[in-house]
């Protein structure tokens, strides 16, 4: 996906590139040549581009550069040395429990902000999104992939847990049984399979997925945005909610739009 020659740049660094077309804004991933690796300094990026996304933006895009999408986190946050001004995660695992725990959760806000109510967000996921790539895109809203897509959770083969906010999002997409499964074997999930099972709203051929983007970003465009943000605020309490309540919210949020469509709101 190219960008548009009237697009603004917001920011360029640490691997994360943050530009906005009207009310569409993309964040790319922009270090092909590592298959867009993830480190610290990457995700504060990610938490400043969700800080930094002008009011009027109502789609924000999320893509990598290369074959891949994200090969998750760079390997060398394991290594004794860590990354340059970074302490390293085996320094970290020696510190208190309120110290590390005080970290993940910095960590955990890179992936939090791409469900705004006020947001829809879309993953275009291409080649490879294992780990930390499998969650930044289950952190999206929707996905778009391409047919060689290969998603994969790892970290409970390398001993850990998934930790970056992916646990959530995959079990209401998928269900508690083939979650446990996917992250238990860290076995591939291809195209047809993520479509089949809810994990990709869409499959298409490589050289169609920005197409395939643009024509959903297009489409989600078209509602006013005051009724998708609403709507979207009703889909995501609708788990945590039993029958009566969700009714009960489904007609106050009815009520707000009809007076703000009779020129009656606050």
């Amino acid at each position: 996906m190219t960008t548009p020659d009237d697009s603004q740049l917001v920011f360029d660094k640490d691997g994360v590139r943050l530009t906005v077309e009207d009310a569409v804004a993309t964040v790319t991933l922009t270090n092909p040549a590592k298959r867009n690796a993830q480190s610290p300094a990457l995700w504060r990026a990610l938490t400043e581009a969700g800080r930094s996304l002008p009011g009027s933006v109502r789609i924000v895009v999320l893509r990598g550069e290369g074959k891949s999408f994200s090969a998750g986190l760079d390997r060398q946050a394991f290594t004794p040395e860590g990354f340059d001004g970074e302490p390293s995660f085996l320094d970290m695992a020696r510190g208190s429990d309120a110290d590390l725990d005080a970290v993940i959760a910095e960590y955990q806000e890179a992936f939090t902000w791409w469900r705004r109510s006020d947001l829809v967000s879309i993953a275009a996921v291409q080649g490879h999104a294992i780990g930390a790539g499998f969650q930044l895109a289950l952190a999206c809203d929707l996905r778009v992939v391409a047919e060689d897509v290969q998603f994969a959770m790892r970290e409970t083969s390398l001993g850990l847990v998934p930790d970056l906010t992916g646990t959530h999002p995959l079990v209401s997409l998928v269900g508690y049984a083939r979650a446990l499964e996917i992250c238990a074997t860290g076995r591939f999930v291809h195209a047809e399979e993520a479509e089949r099972i809810g994990l990709a709203n869409i499959a298409v051929p490589a050289d169609e997925l920005d197409a395939a983007v643009r024509d959903l970003s297009a489409a989600l465009l078209v509602a006013p945005r005051d009724a998708v943000v609403e709507t979207k605020a009703l889909l995501q309490g609708a788990a945590g909610r039993s029958y009566e309540d969700q009714r009960t919210a489904e007609r106050a949020a009815q009520a707000r739009r009809l007076r703000d469509l009779a020129g009656l709101g606050d």
